[in-house]
């Protein structure tokens, strides 16, 4: 199939103005009112979630989903080093009374309740907790997936909604392979096809490839590469902004999200690049999203809007720190919301992105960020400010 490439490069417009929509043609910077195209809108909420009780802190926060309840799942990176060791609050050292690092898995209620939290090493338990926690998806059934990007992790873990062990999936302290049929690679993130009962891997940090398995044995089922290819993993995957990428995944394999209509989405975080596949592996086609980008890449995680087709698909950008919100059908960029900052609304590295049934969305944010945020569904609107449109709540809208 031919392979086709859209580089849409997002230029830097600030513009306050009414939250709304608005939009001439995308990789133009200006916006023309006549040729205004409808979206999703979004505002902030500020309250959400509410505080954590117990002193809890959150350190990285790398993951997040949200289950048929509309409750909301983050994991984050618990251990001291993720809070600035003892010196800035007194974590686990004794020296002042805040703060205590939250267990790795929080559940919040719709309101931003704390109504469970669970998980980390356990002396003596029947699996290894991952190095380093990464991705987080729930099961129809309520069972928690979980993933890792440290050394060593090489497998994901199941449990109940409730933090009781189910299995492991895959070997743990295997090194990288990506063709192997028995292990994985630092698995970045995990998504469940319910219709099909199979769980699609981002496979991942050392690995180059999407393993699929059974979601109710967790068996190997089939994997493949960039563009369809067989994985390699002596391949060149130099990446050079405006030539054509590298014919394997530059890695890390992000995300890889299956929609309603039967593809793929994965996200090729190093290459700046969304490709597309059917299910069976079969490539259709990529974006590339502001392919200046180095670094960490621009293509973080997807989510898609609820809708029965979902039309929309918004995307985190963590190295440029804002959202970008899609057309599907087209994979352009309608628009984008958030910027860099440390305020609600803002962004610090949004790393992973969830969507609830009311078409709300959840972001999470490593490093400093370490948080999770909600945006508010507005419903469909103009876009009136094409670049990082303000979430904040405004008096008039």
């Amino acid at each position: 199939m031919r392979k086709s490439k859209l580089f849409i490069g997002a230029a830097l417009v600030v513009a306050l103005v009414a939250l709304g929509v608005g939009q001439s043609k995308i990789q133009e910077p200006s916006v023309a009112a006549s040729n205004a195209v409808m979206a999703p809108h979004f505002l902030v909420d500020p309250y959400w979630p509410k505080p954590l009780p117990n002193n809890w802190a959150m350190g990285n926060t790398i993951g997040v989903d949200v289950d048929e309840r509309d409750h909301v799942f983050i994991v984050h990176r618990n251990d001291a080093s993720q809070f600035g060791g003892n010196t800035e609050i007194g974590l686990q050292g004794g020296v002042a009374e805040c703060c205590t690092p939250a267990p790795p898995i929080i559940e919040f209620d719709a309101e931003g309740n704390v109504v469970n939290a669970w998980g980390g090493p356990v002396e003596g338990a029947p699996y290894v907790w991952p190095a380093s926690n990464h991705g987080i998806e729930i099961a129809p059934n309520g069972d928690v997936w979980i993933g890792g990007n440290g050394g060593g992790d090489s497998h994901v873990l199941v449990f109940s909604r409730d933090g009781e062990y189910i299995r492991t999936i895959g070997m743990q302290g295997e090194g990288r392979d990506s063709n192997s049929k028995t292990h994985f690679a630092r698995v970045a993130e995990i998504a469940i096809d319910v219709e099909a009962n199979e769980a699609y891997f981002a496979d991942g940090y050392q690995n180059r490839r999407v393993a699929v398995v059974d979601v109710a044995t967790g068996a190997f089922k089939r994997y493949w590469g960039a563009y369809g290819n067989t994985p390699d993993d002596t391949a060149d995957v130099t990446y050079v902004p405006g030539q054509p990428g590298p014919q394997q995944f530059r890695g890390p394999v992000h995300c890889a999200e299956p929609s309603n209509d039967g593809l793929v989405y994965v996200c090729d975080r190093g290459a700046d690049r969304v490709q597309v596949f059917r299910k069976d592996g079969t490539y259709v086609r990529e974006v590339v999203y502001n392919p200046a980008t180095l670094n960490q890449g621009s293509t973080w995680d997807i989510a898609f809007s609820r809708d029965e087709e979902q039309k929309y698909i918004y995307l985190a950008d963590g190295q440029n720190f804002k959202i970008s919100v899609i057309d599907r059908e087209s994979m352009e960029v309608l628009y984008t919301f958030g910027q860099g900052g440390r305020q609600p609304g803002t962004f610090y590295a949004p790393h992973s992105i969830a969507t609830d049934s009311a078409g709300n969305v959840y972001t999470t944010e490593t490093y400093e960020g370490s948080r999770v945020q909600k945006f508010v569904n507005q419903g469909i609107r103009a876009v009136t400010v094409r670049n990082n449109a303000p979430t904040w709540p405004a008096s008039e809208l």
